[in-house]
C-alpha cells in the first residue's frame, strides 16, 4: 500500500537562510531621531500620537553569562517618513511612551511582539493596547517562516543585516551601525505588515484569488 504523499509547500511561502543570503541588502535610508531625554521623548510622542500605524521593535543589551539578564535599552518606532529611537536605558522610564503603548487607535506592529511587551512591562507596568503580531497575519497567508529577517525576504525581496544585533545597546552613545540596524528593524516591521495586510485585503476582496496570483 502506498503511503499518502505529504502536502507540498506553497511556492513563495517559505525561504531558507541560503536563499535569504542571496538577496540584496535593504535598510532604512531616511531620517532617524535619537531621543536621550524625557523632554525629547515627550516631544516625539506628541508627534507620533497623530499616527495610526507604527513599526515597533526593541533592543536589549546581550547577556553572555548564565543567569545574567538586562532590561530593554531601546525602543524603536517607525512612521512612514521617520524612525524614532527612544533610549530608555538613559531615561530609566517608559512614562513618555505610555500614551503610545496604551492607545488602541495606534497600531504598533512587530515580530515576537508579545515578548517585547512583556519585557517592557517588567521594567514599568502599563496596559498594552494596539500591539499587533505580524507573524499571526502572515501565517494566515500561509507564510511558513515567522522571523523578521525571513519575512522581509519573502515580502520585500530583500535581506536585512543582523551584524549589529549582539552589541551593547545600553552604551553611552550608539554608533552608526547600531543606529542603522535599529532603524531598519522598526521600518521593516511597518513595511512587511503593510505588504501582508494588502495581500490579505486583496484575498478578502477576491476569494477566488490563488496564492500564485497573490504573489505575482
Amino acid at each position: 500500500m502506498e503511503e499518502a504523499s505529504q502536502p507540498s509547500a506553497i511556492p513563495g511561502r517559505r525561504i531558507s537562510k541560503a536563499e535569504i543570503n542571496e538577496l540584496p541588502l535593504i535598510a532604512w535610508e531616511g531620517p532617524v531621531k535619537i531621543l536621550d531625554t524625557v523632554s525629547e521623548m515627550e516631544a516625539a510622542v506628541g508627534q507620533l500620537v497623530k499616527e495610526t500605524h507604527l513599526g515597533f521593535d526593541t533592543e536589549t543589551r546581550p547577556s553572555f553569562r548564565k543567569g545574567e539578564h538586562y532590561p530593554p535599552a531601546l525602543v524603536q518606532l517607525a512612521s512612514a517618513d521617520c524612525v524614532y529611537l527612544f533610549r530608555i536605558s538613559q531615561t530609566k522610564t517608559l512614562a513618555p511612551l505610555l500614551p503610545l503603548f496604551q492607545a488602541e487607535t495606534i497600531r504598533k506592529t512587530g515580530v515576537a511582539i508579545a515578548d517585547d511587551v512583556k519585557e517592557l512591562r517588567a521594567l514599568e507596568d502599563f496596559l498594552p493596547a494596539g500591539f499587533v503580531e505580524i507573524a499571526d497575519l502572515t501565517a494566515k497567508l500561509k507564510y511558513e517562516n515567522r522571523g523578521l529577517r525571513a519575512l522581509a525576504a519573502l515580502l520585500l525581496k530583500g535581506r536585512i543585516s543582523k551584524a549589529a544585533q549582539v552589541t551593547n545597546w545600553a552604551r553611552e552613545s550608539l554608533d552608526a551601525r547600531q543606529i542603522r540596524y535599529a532603524a531598519t528593524d522598526a521600518w521593516i516591521s511597518r513595511e512587511i505588515y503593510l505588504r501582508a495586510e494588502a495581500e490579505q485585503s486583496a484575498k478578502d476582496n477576491d476569494p477566488g484569488l490563488t496564492h500564485g496570483q497573490e504573489t505575482a
